[in-house]
């Protein structure tokens, strides 16, 4: 019978912690998207949390493994997410707002009110 060790204790321990951290910042990116009000909270929850998870959980596999290639592998996961997450959020928290969904009734302060056009201009087309 085999263990899945990775014969230090203080590493054992550390990647236990982290994977349990990231499955918990994972599961309040869940409850988030399931129990807030409006897109802009939702896509909020979902990229600070689940981000943060993903990472805690990338790095217990890089500490794990202990390998120069699963190492550069864990890294450019977490990097690729930390690049594309915010972003995907934005576009679609941008989209949401543009296509006049609709915010939280307790929302005080709409800080793009009049900023830009709501409804995207039409596009010009030449024939």
């Amino acid at each position: 019978m085999s263990q899945a060790t990775t014969g230090n204790l203080f590493v054992d321990l550390l990647v236990g912690a982290l994977l349990i951290g990231g499955g918990v910042f994972s599961l309040v990116a869940g409850l988030g998207l399931l129990r807030l009000q409006d897109v802009l909270q939702r896509t909020h929850a979902a990229t600070k949390a689940g981000t943060l998870g993903v990472g805690l959980v990338v790095l217990a596999v890089a500490l794990y493994f202990h390998d120069v290639g699963v190492t550069t592998r864990a890294i450019a996961i977490f990097a690729f997410l930390l690049l594309t997450a915010p972003v995907g959020a934005h576009m679609i928290g941008r989209a949401a707002y543009r296509t006049r969904v609709p915010l939280w009734e307790k929302t005080e302060i709409d800080e793009l009110g009049g900023r830009y056009p709501i409804q995207p201009e039409e596009p010009k087309q030449d024939i």
